[in-house]
């Protein structure tokens, strides 16, 4: 599961998680339909975007929903998934794009793929995937050479590049792909008007992809001699946050010129979720959960003196006199049943709750593992794996000034998050 955009499924609403979480099941679907079992390892976060665009300009449609078996990944639940044209898309895109990510670590030679039988055959593997995202791009208009053709150039820009090389050189094959491939979301959606500003989306999200991939491992690749951009154009990472910044401002302002009948979820992930992104790479997220973030960038206590004294004398007499005789007699016999319910006491005690149909130990392991696979043991509530009882995870609350006002679900257009007037900076 890689991608750049992974957004915590707590920091969603109820709604934009469930349309999240079909996107993400219809695009695995969609793998194993056309290209069998072993594709869905494919899957991937930046992927299912392609799909969230094209439903997000047509709307979601009865059609384009249907109900998915249990499955492992889902903690065994039955859920609605997206398919049609769009997951499919998303299929062939993953697929050149995987194929893209596994040649990038042939060459880097990184870890087993140092060997070169296992190189060989993973560049089998790769080959397979660019011809299978082909067969499905074609049935849908779409020419995947475009795709495969950026991956090859890629190879020759980067063995050109040095010092001095503009940064910018070395994302173009990136920029180029994630372009043609925002722009057919229109194709497919009918809206031939969309293209334009989708296209110039596709290639500054491209930018950012390759940007905080090349800053996230630029510490591993210093250490076992990869290939990284920023180290071999000498590009520092104030310059590169800069363009991520000037990438992240391009994404928002062409997504205002695109038409969208339903673009909630697309502005979440795109504007708010791709900007976590960015922070997380360079290290300047802030989470409410991992304490207060300070304006040096390190986290501290909250302000004031935590330690200072409390309101009040907080050892001073208690009002009245806690030494004084109880009202009554304190040792008469008890009115009514002394056994029985006290009169404004608690209520008794609930009934037993009946026992759940607990999974048996291979069937809750299954289940524990798909569950830690997909972080939904990290993040919002998840089904026990063998009791079934809903438990909480550890991390509720990652939100940030924008979502205290929940404008995404309410505000609509005229919320602070979705202009340049705010402090937000969403």
């Amino acid at each position: 599961m890689f991608g750049i955009v992974r957004p915590c499924t707590h920091r969603l609403s109820e709604g934009l998680r469930t349309e999240w979480m079909a996107h993400l099941c219809g695009l695995c679907l969609a793998l194993r339909a056309d290209h069998g079992q072993f594709a869905r390892i494919v899957t991937n976060y930046d992927g299912l975007i392609v799909s969230v665009l094209t439903e997000a300009q047509t709307g979601a449609l009865p059609a384009g929903r249907r109900t998915a078996g249990p499955c492992p990944l889902r903690a065994m639940r039955t859920a609605p998934v997206a398919m049609g044209e769009g997951a499919r898309l998303a299929a062939a895109v993953s697929l050149v794009l995987a194929s893209a990510k596994v040649r990038d670590h042939v060459a880097d030679r990184d870890g087993l793929l140092a060997r070169r039988p296992v190189a060989a055959a993973a560049r089998r593997v790769a080959a397979g995937w660019d011809r299978a995202g082909a067969r499905t791009g074609a049935a849908l208009g779409f020419d995947t050479a475009l795709l495969v053709d950026a991956v090859d150039r890629q190879t020759g820009i980067e063995t050109l590049a040095g010092p001095g090389t503009p940064l910018l050189t070395v994302t173009e094959p990136t920029e180029t792909a994630t372009a043609a491939a925002f722009a057919h979301t229109a194709v497919l959606a009918g809206k031939p008007r969309n293209a334009a500003p989708l296209a110039e989306a596709g290639r500054l999200f491209g930018r950012l992809a390759h940007l905080l991939d090349a800053v996230e491992d630029r510490e591993a690749d210093a250490a076992s001699g990869a290939w990284n951009p920023l180290t071999v154009t000498g590009t520092s990472l104030t310059e590169a946050r800069r363009l991520c910044d000037d990438a992240l401002h391009g994404v928002r302002l062409a997504l205002r010129e695109v038409e969208f009948t339903d673009g909630q979820l697309v502005h979440v992930l795109l504007a708010h979720e791709l900007r976590r992104s960015v922070d997380r790479a360079f290290g300047t997220s802030s989470c409410s959960h991992q304490g207060l973030q300070v304006p040096d960038g390190s986290f501290g206590p909250p302000p004031g003196n935590p330690y200072g004294p409390t309101p009040g004398n907080p050892y001073g007499p208690t009002p009245g006199n806690p030494y004084g005789p109880t009202p009554g007699n304190p040792y008469g016999p008890t009115p009514g049943n002394p056994y029985g319910p006290t009169p404004g006491g608690p209520a008794a005690p609930p009934p037993p709750r009946p026992p759940r149909d607990r999974r048996g130990l291979i069937a809750g392991c299954l289940v524990w593992a798909g569950l830690a696979c997909t972080c939904q043991m990290c993040c919002g509530s998840y089904e026990d794996p063998w009791s079934r009882e809903r438990r909480e995870a550890p991390c509720q609350d990652c939100g940030d000034c924008c979502e205290a006002c929940d404008c995404c679900g309410q505000c609509g257009e005229g919320c602070c998050c979705c202009g340049d007037s705010c402090g937000c900076d969403c």
